[in-house]
């Protein structure tokens, strides 16, 4: 695969052919106790020994526990991190543990976790992650931005095709009858021309299909009407905070338990020709890491 930026929270990805999936994370948590780091580590290797490209939809990091923080709370910090200088030992640790999977991290968003951090700590604890990872390992991970663009180009007879990946981290609590449905609506509402929506945010893990009606025209045919899919996702978490039931912040709110894992894109490109004209297909879906 190869990795382009093209602007800030804009980047273009060429994959592989014959390989045209992108495991879509958020909301690790990766330094809080609660992160299931057993199966992000299995969800990581599986894209690995697959040569799955990952994007990580914002909050990689919790970051809760820093001098002035009032969400602090002692049982929720890794004994590694409980020092004085706890972001940047969250940083380093994560470095470390990131490290063997350099070659399939493609681009890492903010969330609200890191974006808090900036607001009240004044540094920007994402972007030093990138930056410390790609020297230590040469390689190529992309800070993006809270929302922004993926394209990912896949092939199809020597050709490439776009598939147009709007993300953005979320935004609210996310109902617990609705479960972001109504967020995915909202998307459809708010922006145009992508072919995938993602979100994270809200814990929820699902997908669902839509179908625009459009009109297009060209010289050769005229105008003729399509059917454009829409695939929207929200890609899950890694915190577990419910536990057994009996207390925390996550059970006194009476928010149910989350789907632990994330979710992996999938697209094909084919051609059709219908009424003399070649007609390009896009098949999108995404289906839950188990």
């Amino acid at each position: 695969m190869k990795l382009i930026k093209h602007g800030r929270n804009v980047h273009e990805l060429i994959l592989e052919k014959d390989n045209y999936k992108i495991a879509m994370l958020s909301d690790l948590h990766w330094d809080n106790p609660k992160c299931d780091r057993e199966l992000l580590k299995k969800h990581l290797d599986h894209c690995k020994q697959e040569n799955i490209p990952v994007m990580i939809n914002g909050d990689l990091f919790c970051l809760m526990q820093g001098r002035g923080d009032n969400r602090r709370n002692k049982s929720d910090i890794r004994p590694e991190h409980n020092n004085a200088r706890y972001l940047d030992s969250v940083v380093e640790t994560a470095v470390e543990w990131f490290t063997p999977y350099v070659d399939i991290l493609t681009v890492i968003g903010y969330g609200n976790h890191e974006t808090g951090i900036i607001k009240w700590q004044e540094t920007d604890i994402l972007q030093r992650f990138v930056d410390l990872l790609n020297l230590k390992c040469h390689s190529n991970v992309q800070v993006g931005g809270y929302g922004g663009w993926l394209i990912a180009k896949v092939t199809n007879h020597g050709k490439l095709f776009p598939i147009k990946i709007k993300y953005f981290h979320g935004s609210g609590g996310g109902g617990i009858v609705t479960k972001g449905a109504i967020n995915l609506t909202r998307a459809l509402e708010t922006y145009e021309g992508f072919d995938v929506f993602a979100m994270g945010h809200i814990h929820e893990n699902s997908a669902r299909n839509d179908v625009r009606d459009s009109l297009e025209y060209s010289a050769n045919i005229g105008y003729r009407i399509k059917h454009k899919p829409i695939h929207s996702m929200i890609t899950g978490c890694y915190k577990e905070e419910y536990g057994d039931g009996s207390k925390g912040w996550h059970v006194e709110r009476g928010a149910p338990i989350k789907p632990i894992g994330g979710r992996i894109l999938t697209m094909k490109i084919a051609r059709n020709r219908c009424n003399g004209v070649d007609e390009i297909l896009k098949y999108i879906d995404s289906y839950r890491i188990f």
